[in-house]
């Protein structure tokens, strides 16, 4: 089972069908929903702040969540995918996200619904996207209109596939 810790009088909650890995943290002020997964080596840190986290949210090996002391929680809509190594910090990602590998996502930064964050991409501080567009590089910037079909088949199908990877260690046959 995962590390989970209490801190504050906060302990962490997550719905039906999740699957936390042996080596996963999650601390404090963290509410999970349904069929997330929470990969190894991933912190989920809601020790300084609020950390709320949809449905189907997936949260890939070595990612970081974390946020800011009395000034930014973390928000995750449904559907979002944070790939490995990546950290997000006191920001908000509406639906349909991907974060790539390694990417970072800096305090009070919007990321609206229908956007993919290239991997290694740093999208600085109080940055507002626009919706359904791909953005990379450092800093990261609009880099060019996220088509239907690349949506589903990065956005869409990274979330689903989580949401049957959780399965097999959940359930394993």
């Amino acid at each position: 089972m995962a590390l989970i810790k209490s801190v504050r009088g906060f302990t962490p909650s997550w719905g039906e069908e999740c699957f936390l890995a042996e080596t996963a943290t999650l601390i404090g002020d963290v509410m999970m929903g349904d069929q997330c997964s929470v990969w190894y080596n991933a912190v989920i840190r809601g020790d300084v702040n609020e950390i709320r986290i949809g449905n189907q949210v997936n949260i890939q090996d070595g990612a970081v969540i974390h946020c800011t002391y009395k000034k930014t929680g973390t928000y995750i809509g449904n559907r979002v995918s944070i790939g490995h190594l990546a950290l997000v910090h006191g920001c908000t990602l509406e639906d349909n996200v991907l974060v790539g590998m390694g990417a970072i996502v800096m305090d009070n930064v919007v990321v609206p619904s229908n956007c993919l964050i290239a991997a290694g991409a740093v999208v600085l501080e109080k940055s507002i996207l626009e919706a359904g567009y791909i953005y990379a590089g450092v800093p990261a910037r609009k880099v060019k209109p996220l088509d239907p079909e690349t949506a589903k088949f990065y956005i869409t199908r990274t979330a689903a596939n989580y949401v049957d990877y959780a399965e097999w260690f959940r359930n394993p046959s």
